[in-house]
């Protein structure tokens, strides 16, 4: 059986691992108060009154929510001064 021969390369772009960006995620927990992850999405990250309360509801209601990304050393920056604050927070990589 022949085989067709084709004259096109195919370039394929493959994301990578290295490539992919890192999420701050912060899970919602039965200690800290609604206001209480509202101010520390303020204070801490420097969301403003209003995105910070959209964070805090995602993170009430779906019980999680990607709070920042990026590189990963600004990311696992941003985990760190969250568990400071008490807040329950991890990273992974998007994707």
């Amino acid at each position: 059986m022949a085989s067709p021969e084709l004259d096109e390369d195919v370039e394929i772009d493959v994301a990578t691992s290295e490539n992919l960006p890192w999420m701050c995620i912060v899970w919602d927990d039965p200690v800290n108060l609604m206001s209480y992850v509202s101010y520390v999405f303020q204070t801490v990250l420097g969301y403003d009154k209003k995105r910070a309360n959209e964070l805090m509801m995602q993170v009430h209601t779906e019980g999680k929510a990607a709070v920042s990304t990026g590189e990963r050393d600004k990311v696992e920056a941003d985990v760190k001064k969250l568990q400071v604050a008490g807040l329950w927070a991890t990273m992974q990589q998007a994707g």
